[in-house]
């Protein structure tokens, strides 16, 4: 019998440990503390080790710190002795940037292991937090996670960008207002990670292309009515559009705030209320322009027994997608809708910068 965890299931465990500040260990030789759960006991702890830590944060984030991405990608900010708790958040943190924008001096660190490097920082983004960990060097990293009763993890395992398998779990008939033929299909990724929803309108045609949309869950403007996006008249532009069609297939990914969850997502908004647009927001965070992965989409579509789509979207970027995953998108159906005076600025970043044929 195989009671112990797979690299899956360790996988799910460590974004839950780096969640509730708890350590994790890559077993290239790196102890990982997320920099946004870190507290101060297990900061000493990790000085009482010895050995040079230092704070991984992403190229983007060290673009506004002005700090040294040697890799590119991600830079690696030696931590002081006398770092504070404090220290160590302000430099993850953009939200008292403004206020106190020096930092430093920050001293980065040339050598390293990137790939060890980009494991944490994948792993912390996983868990939905800010992209940022403070790593220390270990010997003999088995050892060492054996000993403490921490989550052992290889680093191709977090950098692994293969999509984990969805499985369908229930469906069930569900009246809507602007359809009574609805029904609600319910995925669950192997990773343990978030659920995804399709909502099926009708009885669509499996042998033809079907009105369908990749709507990314937005909590504010779905469910509250925020004016800062159209997210909210998309999705009840969308189900109407089916509606009156009488088919369709509307899924519903939980991919909050392009794939950065909805505390970073308010951390952006804030970021906003300062100056900043959409897409700078996320760099100042740390995050590239949009983190979502469209292969989920694709991915529900094909067991649901679809091949091709016509495509409720302004967005380039998930046609593109949706052709290169197996989905042929024989039309790109426009849905313009949502535009006011609080998020004119908004869409317009997204034309300018993201490409959407607004």
């Amino acid at each position: 019998m195989a009671f112990a965890p797979d690299i899956t299931e360790r996988l799910a465990r460590a974004r839950a440990d780096l969640r509730m500040g708890v350590p994790v260990v890559l077993d290239g030789g790196a102890l990982v503390l997320a920099a946004e759960t870190l507290d101060p006991a297990r900061l000493a702890d990790v000085r009482a080790l010895g050995g040079q830590a230092v704070l991984a944060v992403t190229g983007r984030r060290a673009e506004t710190l002005k700090a040294r991405a040697y890799d590119g990608d991600i830079a690696r900010i030696v931590l002081p002795p006398d770092a504070t708790i404090n220290w160590v958040r302000a430099v993850a943190d953009p939200a008292d940037d403004l206020r106190a924008p020096m930092k430093g001096p920050l001293q980065t660190a040339r050598d390293g292991s990137a790939e060890l490097h980009r494991a944490a920082i994948a792993m912390v983004k996983a868990a939905r937090l800010l992209p940022a960990a403070v790593i220390l060097p270990l010997d003999d990293a088995a050892a060492f996670a054996q000993r403490n009763n921490l989550t052992l993890i290889p680093a191709d395992a977090a950098l692994d960008t293969g999509l984990s398998p969805l499985n369908p779990i229930i469906s069930a008939r569900l009246p809507l207002e602007v359809s009574e033929a609805g029904r609600l299909h319910i995925f669950r990724p192997d990773d343990g990670a978030e659920e995804h929803y399709a909502v099926e309108i009708g009885q669509p045609d499996r042998s033809q292309p079907v009105l369908s949309r990749l709507h990314s869950a937005c909590f504010t403007g779905d469910l509250l009515g925020s004016l800062k996006c159209d997210c909210g008249p998309q999705l009840r532009g969308a189900l109407a559009q089916m509606g009156t069609e009488g088919a369709g297939v509307l899924l519903y990914l939980n991919q909050e705030g392009r794939g950065i969850g909805l505390a970073n997502k308010m951390r952006a908004y804030s970021l906003q209320d300062q100056g900043f647009d959409t897409v700078e927001a996320n760099h100042r965070l740390g995050f590239e322009d949009d983190e979502r992965d469209f292969r989920i989409g694709a991915e529900i579509l094909k067991r649901m027994g679809f091949g091709a789509v016509r495509l409720l979207t302004n967005n380039p970027a998930k046609v593109a997608r949706m052709n290169a995953c197996g989905i042929e998108v024989t039309e790109r159906v426009p849905l313009k809708v949502g535009e006011n005076m609080h998020n004119h600025a908004y869409l317009a970043t997204k034309a300018l910068k993201s490409g959407h044929l607004l």
